[in-house]
């Protein structure tokens, strides 16, 4: 990329970011995209307008801020988009990045994607210093998924998700669980990934952003997932953590890791370590809440690394409590308007 963000004024280490409940963040999930080659039914209207370019953070940009919290102990960095792997020059900005894990600064350099591009790319991750990526493929049923997903094939991801385990990434796929959909395949997943040597995360859908579905009608409550599972299977609660808000359990009869992320059932607000910057800049403090500070306008305004940390600063000491998440048959609108996609999987 064109210009070392190593090169812009820098002022002494200074202490970690801690938000007003005392817990430090250190992990940032970075948007560097809004646009994606799939229009899943709960994540994107069909017909979606995206960003124009000019409010867009350039690659440069997203490395000057996803490094200035590197450097105020941000330990996990996770791009996501939209799709990341559609981003021209993602690469550049993957291999960029990876200086910090060179360092030691950084522990964790990973990636969401749909798969759709992981065949052309998965190589090249690895080489840059990528270990783990998620994969979000809620369906083994070709039909079904190309429902889903509306313009995905679903051999294309196939075939990128056996490219990234023969690159040695490890993966993990992340399942929407949607009612009426896929909620008779969860079984069929475990068994999958089980086989392939995958780990398996259960989402409850979020109220993010209008789409076509209704999202009440799709709502399956993991609770309830759970105790079917529990039926014919033994769960055992683990107490690992990757930073995320998945809660972890390992299936006695595989040995496989499950995962649940239940934003509406139990949320996952306690030991929130993470926030969001979406492409245009905003840095959301809550996946759940609208609040934001504007970390565009203070890099397009000044190369001083002070000003940069001041707003980051001021940012986190907004940081809410929880979320407000909630599905409800009686509301008109999704909990939030922003898409998925916008704010970063």
């Amino acid at each position: 990329m064109a210009g070392d963000p190593l090169t812009l004024h820098r002022p002494p280490a200074v202490t970690p970011l801690v938000d007003p409940f005392g817990r430090t963040i250190d992990y940032l999930r970075v948007s560097v995209t809004d646009r994606c080659d799939f229009r899943c039914l709960y994540c994107m209207a069909e017909d979606m307008t995206f960003l124009p370019k000019a409010e867009v953070l350039s690659l440069e940009e997203i490395d000057r801020l996803a490094s200035a919290f590197v450097r105020r102990g941000t330990r996990k960095l996770r791009l996501t988009g939209g799709e990341p792997l559609v981003r021209r020059g993602i690469m550049d900005l993957v291999r960029s990045l990876s200086r910090h894990l060179d360092s030691g600064a950084l522990d964790e350099l990973t990636m969401t994607t749909n798969g759709s591009q992981l065949a052309r790319f998965a190589g090249e991750l690895k080489a840059a210093g990528v270990r783990r990526i998620n994969v979000s493929l809620d369906t083994l049923d070709e039909a079904k998924f190309a429902h889903v997903t509306r313009w995905g094939r679903l051999p294309q991801v196939m075939e990128g998700i056996a490219a990234a385990a023969a690159a040695g990434l490890h993966v993990k796929i992340n399942m929407v669980a949607l009612a009426g959909i896929n909620e008779d395949e969860i079984g069929d997943m475990l068994s999958w990934t089980a086989a392939a040597g995958h780990d398996l995360v259960l989402i409850e859908t979020m109220p993010l952003g209008e789409v076509a579905e209704d999202r009440v009608d799709r709502y399956l409550p993991l609770s309830r997932v759970r105790r079917e599972l529990e039926r014919r299977l033994t769960l055992i609660d683990l107490p690992d953590s990757t930073g995320g808000p998945a809660r972890y359990v390992r299936i006695a009869e595989t040995g496989q890791r499950l995962g649940f992320i239940t934003p509406l059932t139990h949320n996952f607000c306690e030991s929130c370590n993470r926030v969001r910057l979406t492409v245009t800049g905003m840095l959301y403090m809550c996946l759940g809440q609208d609040d934001s500070a504007d970390l565009r306008a203070v890099i397009r305004a000044t190369s001083d690394e002070a000003a940069l940390d001041a707003a980051m600063v001021e940012a986190i000491g907004r940081k809410p409590k929880g979320h407000d998440f909630v599905i409800d048959r009686r509301a008109a609108r999704p909990a939030l308007a922003r898409h998925m996609s916008v704010t970063g999987g």
